[in-house]
């Protein structure tokens, strides 16, 4: 077998090896099961190719899937909708006016409360235009808390409210870095795969010259042609996942033309720090904490409404009123009621009471065990925090790690395949021990890839947990 065809089997070894990936993962850590996780979040790397200078960066990304995903604004609808509700609760006590009045026709009723020639009837021959309007209410002055207990269980509903769309923001700025990085890894690995294609084809084609005067192995041809299929089998399971993570992305983003620039896939620039500089930020930052913060005062809010409700409320109460009637009547006796012509209004001091005790008590019973609960909640949020800031923190320590190591060991593949090829160069080795250093390098150069995919998803996931995005890269 010749050199060129030598180099050749070995290249398709390798790349096989890496591309092997797309059908299962492998026992181990390598990158081939990076590669193939980074496939279903790839984007179409020939139209991004088309665009490059079009393209969009990840924070790009990031600022149009803020924009322009649907859960975000729901979320900010759901907002819109509390801080109105907030600014009714802020009217709605100085509101309590009711006004009612009305335009009509009214029969000729003369005489007084003694005689009268006319009878009860209400439709007669002689009828008249007449009009009414009464206004009245009251003016709250002291309500035991009732007022300001309803203004602060509202502001508090606007703060969880808040706290839902960051953490919503928090989660899709998390699966725009996913699909993102998973890109950066997938367009590596079909550029590969790319140009195995094309060395194998060349490969092939000087092989079947060399077999045609008989200097070449029809072994290795049938290894090429193997080789071959598992490629273009790889290939298009690969575009597969390339047009459903582009839809993906383009649902992100909210661009329906989407194209993402060539970039380079490198590690976060992050300086990781003790595990609890990130806890003493999830308690600060984390939407979650202050959620859970915000519903605690709520419910305390909800509990003093109910207690306030045990006391009357006192106001001022203001009442006017007027009605005209020119075929009726006026009496001007303040002792007889007439209720076509009058003129009235009154101001004092007025109060309510609603003297349901015993059920105001359960009422009262049932905000306290709902603030119990909350307080309970809570303590379980911080904890829960607490326990995926230190999860998230030993992911980005032991990805580090892996980062190092398998840069190291690609490092070391690198020398020892040039070392072998310097052998073979020189006559001291064969052409088949190329094979195994190739192939062990290409799955080392897989694994630095895939950790380093892993390691910018570690950082992103203790930012979204810290509620510390710059934590991430593109933060």
């Amino acid at each position: 077998m010749s050199r060129l065809a030598a180099t050749s089997v070995t290249t398709l070894a390798l790349l096989c090896a890496a591309s092997s990936g797309h059908a299962e993962p492998p026992p181990s850590e390598g990158g081939a099961r990076g590669l193939a996780a980074a496939a279903v979040a790839a984007i179409d790397t020939s139209a991004a190719e088309s665009g490059a200078r079009l393209g969009v960066n990840l924070r790009r990304c990031l600022e149009l899937a803020e924009r322009n995903h649907p859960n975000l604004q729901a979320e900010r609808a759901r907002l819109a909708r509390t801080r109105a509700q907030l600014r009714e609760a802020y009217v709605a006590p100085f509101s309590q006016f009711r006004a009612v009045g009305g335009v009509g026709i009214a029969p000729t009723v003369r005489g007084d409360g003694i005689f009268s020639p006319n009878t009860d009837q209400s439709l007669t021959s002689n009828m008249g235009m007449a009009w009414r309007f009464d206004v009245s209410g009251v003016v709250p002055l002291w309500t035991f808390g009732k007022i300001t207990s309803l203004w602060e269980a509202a502001e508090a509903s606007v703060k969880v409210s808040e706290q839902q769309v960051e953490a919503s923001r928090d989660e899709v700025r998390f699966d725009v870095r996913k699909a993102y990085y998973g890109l950066l890894l997938a367009r590596d690995g079909l550029e590969l795969l790319a140009e195995a294609m094309h060395r194998i084809d060349d490969a092939a084609h000087r092989l079947e010259r060399e077999l045609e005067v008989d200097e070449g192995d029809p072994i290795d041809l049938l290894k090429l042609q193997t080789y071959r299929s598992e490629l273009v089998a790889r290939t298009a399971e690969a575009r597969k996942f390339e047009i459903v993570a582009s839809a993906g992305l383009r649902f992100y983003t909210g661009v329906p033309e989407l194209v993402v620039k060539t970039a380079t896939l490198e590690p976060g620039k992050h300086a990781l720090g003790h595990v609890s500089n990130y806890l003493a930020a999830a308690r600060l930052n984390r939407p979650e904490v202050r959620m859970a913060q915000a519903g605690l005062d709520a419910r305390t809010a909800q509990v003093k409404l109910a207690q306030a409700q045990l006391f009357p409320d006192f106001g001022i109460g203001v009442s006017f009123g007027a009605s005209y009637a020119p075929e009726v009547a006026n009496q001007i006796n303040p002792f007889m009621g007439d209720p076509g012509n009058y003129f009235r209004y009154g101001l004092g001091i007025v109060f309510q009471w609603q003297l349901d005790y015993p059920a105001s008590y359960q009422r009262l019973a049932q905000a306290r065990a709902q603030l119990d609960e909350m307080v309970a909640l809570d303590r379980k949020a911080l904890g829960g925090v607490g326990a995926e800031v230190e999860t998230a923190h030993a992911e980005v320590v032991d990805w580090k790690k892996r980062l190092e190591a398998f840069t190291q060991a690609e490092g070391y593949a690198r020398k020892w395949l040039a070392t072998v090829q310097q052998a073979i160069d020189v006559g001291t080795m064969e052409e088949t021990d190329l094979l195994e250093p190739a192939r062990r390098w290409a799955e080392n150069r897989f694994s630095r890839l895939h950790a380093t995919m892993e390691y910018n998803l570690a950082l992103s996931k203790l930012a979204r947990v810290t509620g510390w995005d710059a934590v991430a890269p593109g933060g």
